[in-house]
């Protein structure tokens, strides 16, 4: 008897339909990680004109990827590694880099969703207009934003084994960005502090994102912070994936 091996492409495509039915049974969080961002920029309706419409869509847009790409990849990948999906999948055969291919795959999906209703609602909502080209850059940005807080999920959950810890350790995090990061950008900590966010995880990524929504005005500082941005992924991912274990023991 004939063993058909299955293709790598074929695996992948298998584990992408489990995840994304997996995303789908979990759309209350998703609902909710769309939802935040959407109503930070409706309750910043009358500061939209002080602020710039720039900075309040890609302040928005950078909290919905630091929800998916902290708490969603993070938390799911430390669920699965508990519950012994991952070693269970090793044994098949497949690469390892396919297994988690997929779950950055719907990552990338739920990117495209977040930023897509941030502007959807940036317009309907603020009235919030940008040029043609910048919602294409937007969505660029988004992604090499996005990079950096999965890479910083991915280092949690590579330093961290429990589950629970993991999650509890997100929720923190992301608590811990947004108030800082917000607060701090908007120089209601202080100059000093201020400088500091600007050139965070937080503040690199809201730069870049805004930025690229107005191309016209892109300008050195804001190449500046897509570098840092890159290199902050670049770092962070190495960091991540060499302490990942597969399994909790």
């Amino acid at each position: 008897m004939q063993t058909t091996i299955p293709t790598t492409s074929t695996i992948l495509t298998a584990l992408l339909k489990a995840d994304l039915k997996t995303q789908w049974r979990n759309r209350r969080a998703v609902v909710l990680t769309v939802l935040v961002p959407v109503i930070i920029l409706y309750s910043w309706r009358g500061i939209i004109n002080q602020v710039g419409p720039a900075f309040a869509l890609g302040t928005c847009i950078t909290i919905g990827l630091m929800a998916t790409g902290l708490m969603g990849y993070s938390n799911a990948v430390a669920r699965d590694r508990d519950k012994g999906i991952f070693q269970r999948l090793r044994v098949a055969p497949l690469p390892s880099w396919a297994i988690m291919a997929s779950r950055l795959l719907v990552q990338l999906l739920m990117i495209i969703i977040i930023t897509a209703v941030v502007l959807l609602a940036g317009y309907f909502l603020d009235n919030i207009t940008i040029p043609a080209a910048g919602y294409f850059l937007a969505f660029l940005a988004s992604i090499a934003g996005a990079a950096v807080y999965l890479a910083i999920g991915q280092v949690i959950v590579g330093l961290i084994k429990n589950p629970e810890t993991v999650n509890s350790t997100t929720r923190l995090v992301y608590f811990v960005f947004i108030m800082v990061g917000m607060l701090g950008q908007l120089g209601v900590l202080g100059k000093t502090i201020k400088e500091y966010i600007i050139w965070s995880p937080y503040g690199t990524v809201q730069t870049i994102v805004a930025g690229a929504m107005n191309p016209s005005k892109w300008t050195n500082t804001t190449t500046e912070a897509l570098l840092a941005t890159i290199a902050y992924a670049v770092v962070l991912f190495s960091v991540g994936i060499r302490k990942f274990k597969w399994t909790n023991k």
